[in-house]
């Protein structure tokens, strides 16, 4: 059930709605905005992090800070809550960060933990994102606002299957696949879809892997990234952007080669 622990929204700000707030990424990027004086609404399941957050962006200059309690997988909730973001003003951007990692080989021994997966990383975006986009095309737009942007975060491992995070990768694909088809429906109204596919990342969620090397990128690098990407009306972000060109030469190798290597 979603539960609303605060709301001093501002008046007279499109407020920016940040899903999986309390990911470092997402903590990050609402700095940002915090210190240029935006209204945020942070959406997380984690009530003490949400709070900490929140403090935290008040203290560095936000506007106003409201925030939402709510576990993504409880999909009935889900049209209440969006609903809920537009009872004031239209909201600019939507920014989504929420996703797990699972354990690769404990989920292809239990199809219970494969399946959490796909729903923390696919279903549950997807649920948001339909009742989301059904509402910004009800919603009509203002002349002085404009259009709105989805940002969802995705990832590279979805553009090619491979033995080490298929579970992962696979909910990725088609999260990515997804946004590709509501980026064309919503062209189509005048709202933008802006998918994000980030490689390595060193956050609490990448906290039990070794780490080390040119590939691995801070949160505040990638954050940067995504807001100049949402700023420029982009469609797709590789973030650092090398990983356009590495994930290029990925999927290029045949697949009889491929299935023999060990990525």
């Amino acid at each position: 059930m979603t539960r609303e622990m605060s709301d001093s929204e501002g008046r007279g700000l499109r407020p920016i709605v940040v899903f999986g707030a309390t990911s470092d990424v997402a903590i990050a990027l609402s700095r940002r905005y915090a210190e240029e004086g935006a209204s945020l609404i942070l959406i997380g399941r984690n009530e003490s992090r949400l709070m900490a957050v929140a403090d935290d962006l008040r203290v560095r200059g936000a506007a106003s800070v409201r925030t939402l309690l709510q576990d993504s997988l409880t999909y009935e909730d889900h049209p209440a809550l969006i609903e809920s973001l537009f009872s004031d003003h239209r909201p600019a951007r939507f920014y989504f960060f929420q996703g797990s990692l699972p354990d690769q080989k404990a989920c292809e021994a239990s199809f219970e933990l494969t399946r959490e997966a796909v729903e923390v990383n696919f279903l549950s975006i997807v649920s948001y994102l339909t009742w989301l986009a059904t509402a910004l095309e009800r919603y009509p737009l203002e002349n002085t606002t404009g259009g709105a942007t989805i940002i969802v975060v995705s990832s590279v491992a979805g553009d090619r299957g491979r033995g080490s995070n298929y579970v992962y990768g696979a909910s990725k694909g088609a999260l990515t696949v997804f946004l590709q088809g509501l980026r064309n429906r919503l062209y189509k109204v005048n709202h933008g879809v802006l998918t994000v596919k980030p490689g390595f990342i060193d956050t609490k969620m990448t906290a039990d892997i070794d780490k080390g090397g040119p590939l691995w990128a801070k949160p505040q690098k990638v954050a940067d990234d995504i807001r100049r990407a949402a700023d420029g009306g982009r469609m797709v972000l590789y973030t650092p952007w090398f990983w356009q060109f590495i994930m290029l030469i990925i999927k290029s190798i045949p697949e009889t080669i491929f299935k023999r290597l060990s990525l």
